[in-house]
């Protein structure tokens, strides 16, 4: 798409709030939404690219055919280096993509990352006592700042339950979406 001042990789399940991709896509950005559970392998729709693609590990509707695969292949088979936004909301399969996206050194790739967290749980793969489950958050959030990450907003569900790892606490919530900035950046 020539003419496009930004690329958006946006990857969720059955997303049905695109308002974001829709502003930025009438901005002039280049968008890319992933869902597994779409009917048709690639679709052009009001100016947004839907590919039935997923990064996670399991297709949570395996009623439809979807291709799993990690950020990094993903960027090399649409021949893109580089994604200036990078938005997941994958129903607690988020740490593990995020652990991912270090091991995969796909972090200096990204300009921007908005990802929506589950605690309510562990996770999909994650295990071990809450502590162990905490330390492990805890480290790839660390890894995110040692590969030039800040944290630029918080957004608090209000809406969701105050769980943390099962366990009910006062002023928490069981999803945040948290977002951050590479301020290594080049585009």
């Amino acid at each position: 798409m020539q003419g496009k001042h930004c690329r958006v990789y946006s990857f969720g399940l059955g997303v049905e709030d695109r308002s974001l991709e829709r502003s930025l896509s009438r901005s002039g950005c280049e968008i890319h939404c992933f869902d597994p559970s779409l009917k048709q392998p690639h679709l052009l729709q009001a100016d947004m690219w839907l590919h039935r693609l997923s990064v996670d590990w399991r297709d949570p509707n395996p009623s439809f055919v979807a291709q799993h695969q990690h950020v990094k292949t993903i960027l090399n088979e649409f021949g893109h280096a580089q994604v200036d936004v990078l938005k997941a909301d994958m129903e607690s399969a988020e740490w593990k993509i995020l652990e991912n996206l270090v091991l995969e050194s796909v972090l200096d790739s990204v300009g921007q990352m908005l990802m929506e967290f589950h605690l309510h749980w562990a996770g999909f793969e994650v295990g071990g006592d809450d502590p162990s489950v905490v330390r492990y958050w805890y480290s790839l959030l660390k890894e995110l700042e040692r590969a030039n990450f800040r944290l630029f907003h918080v957004y608090i569900d209000p809406n969701k339950p105050q769980l943390f790892l099962h366990q009910n606490i006062l002023n928490a919530s069981s999803s945040y979406t948290l977002s951050w900035v590479n301020t290594q950046w080049k585009p």
